[in-house]
């Protein structure tokens, strides 16, 4: 979704610091979903573990 209002955003206005900054955000929020999971899986197998 952040990468289509990203290039929409480029196309609209040229500014490809717009671009790149929607495309960080991109990153940072997959990267929160991986710590998030990463975090839940470690959690579940050290309860199992028990």
């Amino acid at each position: 979704m952040i990468k289509k209002i990203a290039w929409e955003t480029f196309k609209n206005t040229g500014d490809i610091n717009s671009f790149m900054e929607l495309k960080q955000i991109e990153n940072i929020e997959k990267q929160i979903q991986n710590n998030y999971m990463n975090n839940y899986l470690d959690d579940k197998l050290n309860n199992e573990k028990k």
